[in-house]
């Protein structure tokens, strides 16, 4: 079974060394198959920021981990106008990554990353037909018996971004994301911008957005908190079982907080204690 850590909303520049110390020790212990990275790499997205970002990022693969990222809102330049509107990732595309959807298949799982960050907007994201087309082709050549993971810095949907009532908005064209979401047979959907770690059903978000599990990392390094601490998820997915471990920064190490388990089920996830799954026969 292919195991995942989920960083997301590093902001480089707005980051505390001892927390990005941290990381590359848990990601080192934890072995994953893949380092999904869900955007917001910089604070700014400034040269020096960027570069800040790549140091992490040789780190990891010099430590022999395989990482996949996609741009967030914060990595399109704010208040240099021109180049926000003349070249918004250019710096993130010679610091991180050229490829800007990238995808990879590890050990039993197809993994597309989406760049949902735009220049018209402070912070919102959208994805366009051109990328609805990539999720139905890519997802639709991967291995049949794949777990197939979808990454985005924004989420699909309204969730909380606080300890309060109040939402975040719904990824721009949400219909159509959700609707080619639902036909390619996503199962997970990865994502961050919020700060704050969190699990759904997508149906139970919206009634008509398939089976698939929607899964938020925290900010993994940023001093730039939302009422929680510092986290990241390792997860493993696989074989019709999902596991999300949330690692939460405890002011001197990251440690398990909350963990869960997911079996599918006629098509549906349905959550599993422990226990359970261990009990389970195996298929």
């Amino acid at each position: 079974m292919p195991r995942f850590v989920h960083l997301s909303d590093l902001h480089f520049g707005a980051h505390d060394p001892r927390l990005v110390a941290a990381v590359a020790e848990r990601i080192d212990e934890a072995r994953p198959d893949l380092v999904v990275i869900s955007g917001d790499f910089t604070q700014r997205a400034r040269t020096d920021q960027f570069a800040q970002a790549c140091r992490f990022l040789e780190r990891l693969r010099t430590s022999g981990h395989e990482v996949l990222g996609v741009p967030g809102n914060h990595d399109v330049p704010l208040y240099d106008v021109l180049r926000r509107f003349l070249s918004p990732l250019t710096r993130y595309r010679r610091y991180v990554d050229d490829n800007l959807c990238p995808y990879h298949e590890v050990n039993g799982a197809a993994v597309l990353g989406l760049n949902t960050a735009r220049s018209l907007t402070f912070k919102d994201g959208r994805i366009n037909k051109k990328q609805a087309a990539l999720i139905r082709a890519t997802f639709a050549r991967a291995p049949t018996a794949a777990a197939r993971i979808l990454v985005t810095h924004h989420p699909l949907f309204a969730l909380p971004v606080g300890a309060g009532p109040q939402l975040g908005k719904a990824i721009g064209r949400q219909q159509m994301a959700l609707e080619v979401v639902g036909e390619a047979g996503v199962d997970l959907l990865l994502a961050g911008h919020n700060h704050r770690a969190s699990t759904h059903h997508a149906r139970d978000l919206v009634t008509d957005a398939g089976p698939a599990l929607v899964v938020q990392a925290g900010t993994a390094t940023s001093t730039r908190l939302r009422d929680e601490e510092q986290s990241f998820n390792i997860i493993d997915a696989g074989d019709g079982v999902v596991t999300i471990a949330v690692q939460a920064w405890d002011g001197g190490r990251y440690a398990g907080r909350d963990i869960e388990h997911f079996v599918r089920r006629d098509g549906h996830w349905q959550a599993q204690s422990g226990a359970e799954l261990a009990q389970a026969p195996e298929a």
